[in-house]
Order: structure tokens, then C-alpha cells, then sequence
């Protein structure tokens, strides 16, 4: 028989921070990437160490907020936290892989925070190698941690605006709206007019459309 109690819906909490705490760690710092499936765009990536005297008050993985509840939070963090951004451009990506150009990205932020991590928190089941401290790898970590939950808001809220950027730069392909991910509308687009300047051109559809236009012409 269904069950007629209320489905609870778990948030993010201190729970791995305090527990880094009480091993020894005094700055413990999350981190998270966005944007590793789009065709377009870059990863990006945010390390964040928050003030637990002032976490902002709805944290949550940034895939379950509003466009509006991220901004919001977004200006909180970045007000109240130590918080570092790296950018992985298609170059990069080309350069090293989408995973490897995520994981650069994610050693190349802690290392940018203007305070030295003592334990780092990322979402994923992968570390990044050489950090400069002890990490743990948690899976479904934006939904778990506070700290990585921030860190999964200011790298979605970057990179959206920086798609922004990218629209107003190439409108024929739309990135305000999908985001550089492979919605109908892009995939014609990318047909339509071939590979732009912000597409990663390692990807399967971006080589396949190039392609395409090279025999066109």
C-alpha cells in the first residue's frame, strides 16, 4: 500500500566539515565544478572555505535552487566567504580531457584561496592529484555539504553569466538558454552554422558538425 508520510527531502549540512574539524582541520573548503557535459562553454570551477558562524541560510545543490535563489545566495557567499574561481576554456579541455580539465581546475582553485586549506571537500568520487592537503571525494556532495553545496552556487551563477557573454558574442546558437548543453535548438544551430569560437571541439557533435561544413564548402 502506498505510504501516505510526507517524502523528506535531506539538505546539506556541516556534518563532513565538523567532522574534518574535529581531526585536526581548522579552514575546510568545498569544492565543485559546473558545465563538464555541455558542447560549449567552460568548466568552471569554485573552492569555498565558508564562516560556519555565517553560513547563508538555504544553501543546497545548485541543480534544486531557482535561477533567483542562486543569485541571491551567490552575493552571499561571495560576501561572507574565502572563495576562489577557475575557468577551464575548450582550449584547455581539447588540451587535457573534460575529466583531467576538471580536476586542473579544481587543484588550481584551492590553490588560489587567500587562505590555506586544511581539509577539502569535493563533490565526485575523484581528488585531484598534489593537493595541497588531505581531501576527501564525496559523491553527491552538493546535496551533503554545506561547503561544497556554495561552491556548486558560485561556479553555476559564473557560468551562466559568462554563457551570457557567450550569446551576446554568437547569438545564432542561443547559450542563454541551454547553456552550451546539447538542447534540440543548439544541435540545429551547430548544424545550421558549424562549430563557433566557444565550442569544444573534441566533442563528438562539434567535430561531426566541422565536419559537415568543411564538405559543404
Amino acid at each position: 500500500m502506498p505510504s501516505d508520510s510526507p517524502v523528506i527531502i535531506s539538505k546539506p549540512t556541516l556534518k563532513f566539515e565538523r567532522a574534518a574539524i574535529k581531526r585536526g582541520a581548522k579552514f575546510v573548503c568545498g569544492v565543485d565544478e559546473v558545465g563538464r557535459g555541455p558542447l560549449a562553454g567552460p568548466v568552471v570551477v569554485s573552492a569555498v572555505i565558508l564562516n560556519h558562524r555565517k553560513v547563508p541560510e538555504g544553501l543546497n545543490d545548485s541543480k534544486v535552487l531557482t535561477a533567483a535563489q542562486r543569485e541571491a545566495l551567490y552575493e552571499k557567499i561571495m560576501a561572507s566567504a574565502i572563495v576562489s574561481i577557475v575557468v577551464a576554456p575548450p582550449t584547455i579541455i581539447a588540451q587535457l580531457n573534460i575529466l583531467q580539465a576538471s580536476l586542473w581546475a579544481m587543484r588550481k582553485a584551492v590553490l588560489g584561496l587567500q587562505v590555506k586549506a586544511d581539509h577539502i571537500l569535493v563533490d565526485g568520487n575523484k581528488l585531484p592529484k598534489d593537493l595541497p592537503c588531505p581531501g576527501e571525494a564525496i559523491v553527491g556532495g552538493d546535496g551533503r555539504s554545506v561547503s561544497i553545496a556554495a561552491a556548486s552556487i558560485v561556479a553555476k551563477v559564473t557560468r551562466d553569466r559568462m554563457c551570457l557573454i557567450m550569446d551576446c558574442e554568437e547569438p545564432q546558437f542561443g547559450f542563454s538558454s541551454h547553456k552550451g548543453y546539447a538542447a534540440p535548438q543548439h544541435l540545429e544551430a551547430l548544424t545550421t552554422h558549424g562549430p563557433g569560437r566557444h565550442h569544444r571541439m573534441d566533442f563528438a557533435p562539434c567535430i561531426q558538425a566541422q565536419r559537415m561544413k568543411t564538405i559543404a564548402a
